[in-house]
Parts: C-alpha cells; sequence; structure tokens
C-alpha cells in the first residue's frame, strides 16, 4: 500500500494573506484542524496552519485574528510525501518527525494529505 492509496484527496487550502480569522472559519465550516497553505509562485513550498498555531500564536498573546494574516503564523516548509512511497515509510516518517498530517506532492502539486487517523483507518 503507498501514500497515494490512503491519503485524503480534499484538501482545504488558504491563502498566506488570508486572515486566521478566515483561516478558522474556513477550518470550521469543512471541519478540519488545519489548512494547507497555497504557494505564492510554483516554485515556493507549501505551509501549514493549524488550530495550535491559532491558539499559542494568536489567542495567547491577545493578538486580534481579524488582522493577523496566515502567513505570519504558518509553518513552512513542510515535510512532504511522495505518492509512491510504502506506507511503513510514510508511518515511520510521522513518526520519527511527530507529525500528525502531511502533504502528498506529485508532480509539484498537491495531491492530497496524509493523517494518523489515514494511517489507522486505511492502512490497516
Amino acid at each position: 500500500m503507498k501514500a497515494k492509496d490512503i491519503m485524503s484527496t480534499e484538501v482545504v487550502t488558504i491563502k498566506g494573506t488570508g486572515t486566521v480569522a478566515a483561516a478558522v472559519a474556513k477550518m470550521k465550516k469543512a471541519g478540519v484542524r488545519s489548512l494547507i497553505v497555497e504557494r505564492r509562485a510554483p516554485d515556493d513550498a507549501y505551509g501549514i496552519v493549524t488550530q495550535r498555531d491559532v491558539a499559542y500564536k494568536v489567542l495567547a498573546p491577545g493578538l486580534d485574528p481579524a488582522t493577523v494574516k496566515v502567513h505570519e503564523i504558518m509553518s513552512k516548509p513542510l515535510v512532504v510525501v511522495n505518492p509512491n512511497l510504502d506506507v511503513k515509510y510514510v508511518a515511520r516518517l510521522m513518526a520519527n518527525m511527530k507529525l500528525s498530517r502531511a502533504p502528498v506532492i506529485g508532480d509539484h502539486r498537491l495531491l492530497g494529505v496524509v493523517s494518523i487517523s489515514d494511517l489507522v483507518t486505511k492502512a490497516m
């Protein structure tokens, strides 16, 4: 089994120029805990913004989510997975890097995301 066999293909994204308030609204509407931040150019890296980023980097210091931009709090660059990588190596990579999710990139574009939940429910 490969990463492409277990990845989620309905990935919710946001632009880095969007506000954190918009990101939270998008997460809530989609029922997800993170968003992949779109690249600014074809040779740029993808980023990610998570609920944890919002809590620790915006809410805890008392910043206004309506004025803070996603690019100010996102993580970038990301550890990414090749769609043809065997699931056991995906699991090992995620465990070693302490990741809960990893984007799947093929032909320089976002194909999906593999999460811990995908590994547990689809790879068993």
